[in-house]
């Protein structure tokens, strides 16, 4: 069985130094790189199965290189930061992030929002075989991942995907914001309830005629959201 591959960027030796030994033990190969430079040098030849990125690293910031791998990949990204307000956590996720994680932080921890990260993704893209769904002019092919509207090929992060394949396979279900996180996250307890806000705000941009009245993700309010088919 292939091992995952993962990337850390941390410019604090005893921080990579503590995380790489907790990431060896969980099973997991790691490469540590002490600044984005060197970071994005590495992606741009060979992608990891997930990238665990500080924001204030040295040459490159984490912001720039979650930009650059959104441009080009849907690989799982969770941030490391010192930084604690709201904006900043907003700002990553806005920007393609899977999960945020505030230093200091519990080592085990984040080996767990890993797991359940690659956990999620990897289910999503397995797709279980199931075919194409199509709703008027919005299309969502499992198989390849493709979402597709009016014919045009629109591009989705990985947490994006899942959440709209989740939607649209359960049409007209209404989903509280904490069994979102629970389906699509798989670690509730530990991820801000506004990350599912952030990302249905960012797919109705992507995938609405009209976001101020939307067609298929729309708001149940008091509850949650529903896909309306």
């Amino acid at each position: 069985m292939k091992s995952i591959q993962i990337m850390l960027v941390e410019d604090e030796p005893s921080i990579a130094e503590v995380v790489s030994l907790y990431f060896n033990r969980a099973g997991f190969q790691v490469q540590t790189f002490g600044d984005g430079a060197l970071a994005l040098k590495q992606l741009q030849q060979q992608l990891p199965d997930l990238v665990v990125l500080d924001i204030m690293v040295p040459q490159i910031n984490g912001f720039e290189i979650t930009r650059w791998l959104r441009d080009r990949s849907d690989v799982p990204i969770i941030m490391l930061t010192a930084r604690r307000s709201e904006a900043d956590r907003i700002a990553g996720l806005e920007m393609g992030a899977d999960d945020y994680v505030v230093k200091p932080f519990s080592p085990q921890e984040l080996v767990s929002r890993v797991r359940a990260v690659l956990r999620r993704t990897q289910s999503s893209a397995s797709a279980e075989t199931q075919q194409t769904l199509t709703y008027e002019n919005l299309s969502i092919n499992p198989q390849t991942r493709l979402v597709r509207v009016v014919g045009k090929e629109i591009s989705l992060t990985a947490k994006e995907y899942e959440l709209l394949w989740h939607l649209a396979r359960h049409p007209r279900q209404v989903f509280t914001r904490d069994q979102l996180l629970e389906n699509i996250w798989g670690m509730a307890e530990y991820i801000d309830p506004g990350t599912v806000t952030v990302h249905i705000r960012r797919l109705r941009e992507k995938i609405e005629p009209d976001c101020g009245k939307p067609r298929y993700i729309q708001t149940v309010w008091g509850v949650g959201y529903k896909f309306e088919p």
